[in-house]
């Protein structure tokens, strides 16, 4: 009986060491510090904040354009002091700013929406990408995002590695597109000499 024991033992050992050795390793990402701590994410961010910042203005100086003639609307002396040919020029005035106002509000929330699914996408991509190389490097069998686990252990977080992995993406990118611009310049002064 005992030498049953023995080699069941000896067999349930084998066994976990086996399912041990093809047991997956994981990795785990949280995008958002990914976006907010990457390079790619601060500009992307930068550059939504100014797309943001550029259509905020259009909308803002519309707006007082609009409360301006609203005030002059509502100050009965203004009004009595103009003929009706200015009056009704005020109000095709007031129309067409209120039609403008409109236009430029649904056109700000379509490029915003645009603009932020094309940030989320390039993200996306590059955080694809940079797990793909921390996965390599650190032979994990999958890395997933953290909104897709209830808990995992800290030990399995391998968000900074993924992070630097983009900057160091992002830097050779910058130097490829700095590098381009002035190939071009190089090959213009070479066939004039």
């Amino acid at each position: 009986m005992k030498r049953y024991f023995s080699l069941f033992m000896l067999a349930a050992g084998l066994t976990t060491s086996a399912f041990a050795a093809d047991a997956p390793s994981i990795g785990v990402v949280n995008f958002s510090n990914c976006v907010t701590d990457s390079k790619l994410g601060k500009q992307e961010q930068s550059s939504f904040d100014a797309l943001k910042k550029q259509m905020s203005t259009l909308l803002e100086d519309t707006e007082k354009q609009l409360n301006d003639i609203a005030a002059k609307f509502n100050d009965p002396e203004y009004l009595d002091g103009l003929s009706p040919e200015a009056e009704e020029e005020l109000k095709n005035k007031f129309r067409v700013l209120s039609d403008e106002m409109n236009r430029y509000q649904n056109q700000y929330y379509q490029v915003l929406n645009q603009a932020n699914m094309r940030i989320i996408q390039t993200i996306s991509n590059g955080i694809n990408t940079a797990s793909e190389k921390v996965a390599k490097d650190k032979k994990l069998t999958v890395v997933v995002n953290k909104d897709a686990c209830f808990y995992f252990s800290p030990t399995l977080d391998v968000t900074n590695q993924v992070v630097s992995e983009m900057d160091k993406t992002f830097d050779n990118e910058a130097k490829k597109q700095a590098v381009a611009p002035a190939a071009p310049a190089l090959n213009n002064e070479t066939k004039t000499k």
